[in-house]
Parts: C-alpha cells; structure tokens; sequence
C-alpha cells in the first residue's frame, strides 16, 4: 500500500471539472485507488465519490493505492493535485 496526502491548492476545491480529471487519471493504472478528505473515503476511480467529499481550497485529502502501479498512481495524482488540476498539453 502506498499514500500520500495533500492540500487542494486550486481556488475551486475539487469541483466536477477537476474531480473527473482525477477519475480519469486514477482509471488508467490497474492499482485500486481510494482517496480520504473530511474523515470520508471513497473509491478513487469514482468520480460520485469524488465529488461527495466537498473538497475545498486548503482540505488535505490522502490518496491510497494498493497493486500493480500504485506508486505510479500515487505519485500521479499527487502532482495533478500540486499542479491545480492542469494537464500537460
């Protein structure tokens, strides 16, 4: 099992727009993914769970992937988090 946790920076939390990109992201690695914020947890490949955790600017969420890639997946979706959700070109 591999974590890490970090703060939403984005001025809009995890609003839909940017919780899908985290979906999305999460999807491609075959490792399950569960993110926690707010004493929740939910699956990290779901973006109805994703948006349930009302994640605003400053919440620190912690990002958890166990099997195949979850460091990979850990560390993706920390550095989409630490870039505002902005994908590369």
């Amino acid at each position: 099992m591999t974590q890490s946790s970090v703060s939403i920076k984005n001025e809009l939390g995890l609003h839909l727009r940017a919780a899908a990109r985290l979906v999305v992201l999460a999807n491609r690695h075959p490792a399950s993914v569960t993110i926690s914020a707010n004493g929740k947890t939910v699956d990290g490949k779901s973006l109805l769970g994703i948006t349930s955790l009302l994640a605003k600017q400053g919440t620190v969420i912690t990002i958890m992937a166990d099997g195949e890639g979850e460091e990979a997946v850990v560390k993706s979706i920390s550095d989409l988090i630490h870039n505002g959700f902005q994908t590369p070109a």
